[in-house]
């Protein structure tokens, strides 16, 4: 019989670690029996339900899950959070895109069409009604990255006014697997995609196009397929004078080859000169040319608080988040089914926050400090729900102790562990680490930093204005199955499932009891927060600390 030494030491390590933590008390335990797997499985069914069309802002589907959370916020016992109202309304423009089918590309030795969806996806920011690349040149820039601290210029002594770069997904280093550049494996926001249009923008060029890869993004392109001719949201900045190019999008790995083929160029030690110090980008000698028409309609979503007022210190508060909105009705899949139902993106996120005024509104003693329940919109389009609370507070940063943030719940098993995603960014690590050894459980990390998960969800939006902020994930040592399940299982929904129409509730499947061992925990960890005087802090190397210590 082989047996897995591994196993026996962690088993071990738990429960000598159990034995050795104080029991919970009876303090510990008020609240924890109110939350419910088969609430949440009831709340999830609901959200998930193809009456509420993928809960895509600016549709019918916004009307029904605002209007659900609405109520179901009241009947916890929640007060309205925004004065006498639920909700906070966030001004926003709807983009519609209509692309020609082809873009042609020129070169000195000829030239050639690359196909829209197949080869490429693209759509424009700007407020419009067409745009255009009409010969436009092509410049690689390298990642596309501007960061001073890490002494990395892609744009240094290169004039992209005007043109389309081409950019490559995630941060300078990663396709070379260079750990000593930025923060090794671990994604900065500069490799993010937001980010590399961001500064294509700042920087003046007419257009941005990523190179994609499965690895880099950690995603497969059908993923970035979604966005073909697709309407997209933003925040309706208008009365801000900020720019933005006049074409983003991405291009398939295999088209970028083909790309730096007709430049005459091998793509192999082409792309391989971007991971090195001292990279200057360079015009392709190619230009390109398409057109888009653009429809713009702007309309206002909105965000859903409720709140349990603070007995003592009112005017501090703890912060959960859940993003409510997914994709919409799109394009169909295999089966032929084109409602992005979103159930684990997000509303096994969104039912915990519903369960989680429950359990607080059943506490024998009111939380010291305000805890507030706040589902957001438009997560998915970019993190707008989140952003325009951050920029327009109904409760102020300053007195914001921290953010919780839930971007899917464990459906499945129990594990032996928790992840926090972003190792090493604030105390609010301590605190989940300290009440998962209580319940005989261990704090892991991400095992794909290089995703760049941190940035990716509606907790960063309050990183950015120095509120610590908790972003945790399913394990993946799960109990009762053998070693690497769950890592298998956590890859076959990235592939399979994520922001496609096959995330759906699975009543036969989906028990939850993981997903009600982890909420337990934020709960506790809120809780926590709610009765102490102290303000958790980011740690010595989190990019966010200064931001706090200047308020």
């Amino acid at each position: 019989m082989k047996t897995n030494l591994g196993y026996f030491a962690l088993a071990a390590l738990i429960i000598f670690t159990a034995c050795n933590q104080s029991k919970p008390t009876a303090v510990d335990e008020d609240g924890l029996a109110t939350l419910s797997a088969d609430s949440i499985r009831l709340h999830v069914s609901r959200l998930a339900h193809d009456s509420l069309l993928g809960r895509k802002p600016f549709t019918a589907g916004e009307t029904k899950t605002i209007a659900y959370l609405q109520s179901q916020f009241k009947e916890a016992g929640l007060e309205p959070g925004n004065g006498d109202s639920y909700l906070q309304e966030v001004p926003m423009v709807n983009i519609q895109t209509y692309a020609d089918p082809q873009m042609r590309v020129s070169s000195p030795k000829g030239g050639f069409s690359l196909k829209g969806f197949a080869d490429y996806v693209i759509w424009t920011d700007k407020i419009t009604d067409k745009v255009s690349l009409n010969n436009d040149e092509l410049v690689f820039a390298g990642y596309g990255v501007v960061a001073p601290e890490h002494n990395w210029n892609d744009y240094a002594g290169l004039d992209v006014k005007g043109k389309v770069v081409l950019v490559m997904v995630n941060d300078p280093g990663f396709a070379a697997g260079d750990t000593t550049l930025f923060k090794g494996k671990t994604m900065t926001y500069y490799g993010r995609w937001t980010y590399k249009f961001e500064e294509a923008a700042r920087q003046g060029a007419k257009g941005c196009l990523i190179v994609h890869t499965t690895e880099g993004a950690s995603y497969p392109f059908s993923v970035v397929q979604n966005n073909w001719n697709a309407s997209k949201l933003r925040l309706d900045d208008r009365s801000k004078a900020k720019p933005y190019t006049d074409i983003n999008g991405w291009v398939s790995l295999p088209a970028a080859k083909r790309l730096v083929a007709a430049a005459g160029m091998d793509s192999t030690s082409f792309f391989a000169q971007a991971d090195k110090r001292g990279f200057k980008g360079s015009s392709l000698n190619l230009r390109l040319s398409t057109n888009m028409k653009v429809e713009t309609t702007f309309n206002k979503s909105f965000n859903v608080i409720g709140k349990i007022t603070g007995s003592k210190r009112p005017d501090e508060v703890i912060v959960y988040t859940s993003h409510w909105d997914h994709l919409g009705v799109g394009t169909a899949d295999e089966t032929a089914d084109s409602i992005y139902n979103g159930a684990f993106d997000n509303a096994s996120g969104t039912a915990s926050l519903i369960e989680l005024a429950r359990a607080f509104k059943s506490l024998k003693t009111q939380p010291e400090r305000t805890v507030i329940m706040l589902a957001v919109t438009a997560e998915e389009q970019g993190l707008w729900g989140s952003a325009y609370y951050a920029q327009n507070p109904v409760y102020p940063a300053a007195n914001t102790v921290a953010n919780i943030n839930i971007d899917g719940l464990n459906p499945f098993e129990t594990t032996r562990d928790i992840v926090t995603v972003g190792e090493g960014q604030s105390e609010l690590e301590d605190y989940l680490k300290t009440e998962a050894e209580k319940a005989g459980r261990v704090l892991a990390f991400e095992t794909h930093p290089e995703a760049g998960y941190y940035y990716r969800s509606d907790h960063f939006n309050f990183a950015k204005v120095g509120v610590p902020a908790l972003y945790t994930s399913r394990g993946v040592n799960v109990i009762g199955k053998e070693e690497g399940y769950g890592e298998k299982t956590a890859a076959e929904y990235r592939e399979k499932h994520y922001h496609r129409p096959s995330d759906e509730y699975d009543p036969a499947t989906w028990t939850f009891a993981g997903g009600l061992d982890d909420l337990k925990l934020l709960f506790l960890v809120g809780k926590r927060l709610a009765f102490e005087t102290t303000m958790p802090k980011w740690k010595e190397g989190s990019e966010f600390k200064a931001i706090r210590e200047k308020e």
